[in-house]
């Protein structure tokens, strides 16, 4: 019922969320929050759906650098630092 009611962003609408748009006839395209949604060539003004949020973190594929654990660190029982490695219940 609530799949029926929802408004899906129009061709010239303003973009508020970056990420991977589709439109009626399945062409992808990636936005950026502020850009404007385009109209589609065949179809003309069409509606956009939301199919994957684009994160800024992890595009490269690499863990963030302030998740790895350091030699140096004093704050080890915070961090898995092995992949077998269970932090007990109610510990930090």
């Amino acid at each position: 019922m609530s799949e029926s009611k929802r408004m899906d962003p129009m061709s010239g609408e303003k973009v508020e969320v970056d990420g991977v748009y589709e439109n009626e006839s399945g062409q992808a395209e990636k936005l950026k929050r502020g850009e404007v949604f385009p109209s589609d060539v065949v179809l003309g003004e069409t509606e956009w759906t939301l199919t994957e949020f684009a994160f800024e973190n992890h595009h490269e594929g690499r863990t963030d650098p302030r998740l790895v654990p350091k030699e140096n660190d004093t704050d080890k029982i915070g961090k898995i630092d092995h992949p077998r490695r269970q932090i007990a219940p109610g510990k930090k």
